[in-house]
């Protein structure tokens, strides 16, 4: 699996819509744009009508058809989009010129907001070139800060959820530390020695656990033969699984600018996927999280 593929698998099934929350930004508009010309999603842009017509037309952008919205401010935008994906009348929700908070507080309303009870959290997906056909699915280094034990089977429960959903039915899962053997200084081993033993007795489903385990031995089968050990994930891990936002932050941006990996990220455990992208994310990674986020939302 690829992003080739997972363009190509959103394209090939049922065409789905996404909503875009405060849309007058170019960058955004750009990604949705690209995502519309190709078959991937049908555009609905929320927002201020004038500024987002503007730019669409200055830009050229392929959206004169795309279904425009008028909302007054942030606020406004954000609770039109939620309530369009809440009414069934868009199958995904994407941040645009507006606050993360500000999203989010409509996606959590209790009234008509996407609340599922479960833990809203990030997957980020990175392609590494040196790993052909083979995706990463990393969580979390964006929205929960310091999981804590419940919370990092919150964390797995959506990664493999969002894996699932592209075709990878037993997702395998590598609980990330700095060394592969339990020490009691070190809290990230203990939870992932408990995270293990979960799985092991059926209380974290639909995937295979494993840890601790340093990063190398869960992405490379020579240095997880190397040191001798002998797990069902290392070296063939889908989804990272780190015990903090900093590593994963870290590890998410190192990917991308040092690394030359392709990346795309998108919310899980609401009631639908949710792109939220960074301003410096390149429209590349905003399209592929769109396509990302379109297979998640077909299972």
């Amino acid at each position: 699996m690829n992003f080739d593929k997972i363009i190509e698998k959103a394209k090939s099934g049922e065409m789905k819509s996404v909503v875009v929350a405060a849309a007058q930004d170019s960058h955004v508009l750009a990604a949705v744009s690209e995502a519309a010309a190709i078959g991937l999603v049908k555009p609905i842009l929320v927002g201020n009508e004038d500024e987002i017509k503007k730019i669409i037309a200055e830009h050229s952008f392929k959206l004169q058809d795309a279904q425009i919205v008028h909302a007054d401010n942030d606020q406004m935008s954000a609770e039109v989009a939620v309530k369009m994906v809440s009414d069934k009348k868009a199958d995904v929700l994407m941040k645009g010129l507006l606050g993360t908070a500000t999203l989010l507080k409509a996606v959590l309303n209790k009234e008509w907001g996407l609340r599922t009870g479960n833990l809203l959290s990030h997957v980020g997906i990175i392609e590494s070139k040196e790993s052909a056909d083979k995706l990463y699915f990393l969580t979390d280094g964006a929205m929960v800060m310091y999981p804590d034990l419940n919370q990092k089977v919150g964390l797995i429960n959506n990664a493999v959820q969002v894996v699932r959903s592209f075709g990878i039915e037993v997702p395998k899962v590598a609980c990330i530390a700095a060394v592969e053997v339990v020490n009691p200084d070190m809290p990230a081993t203990l939870d992932a020695a408990a995270l293990t033993m979960m799985n092991q007795r059926g209380q974290i489903k639909n995937c295979i656990v494993d840890g601790p385990l340093a990063l190398d031995n869960a992405v490379s089968m020579e240095a997880s033969q190397h040191k001798g050990i002998s797990s069902p994930v290392a070296g063939q891990a889908d989804i990272l699984l780190v015990p903090n936002i900093e590593a994963g932050n870290i590890l998410y941006k190192t990917s991308t600018y040092l690394g030359g990996c392709e990346t795309a990220g998108l919310l899980a455990g609401a009631a639908a996927p949710i792109v939220l992208t960074s301003r410096a994310d390149s429209t590349a990674t905003k399209l592929k999280s769109i396509a990302c986020a379109a297979v998640a939302s077909q299972k």
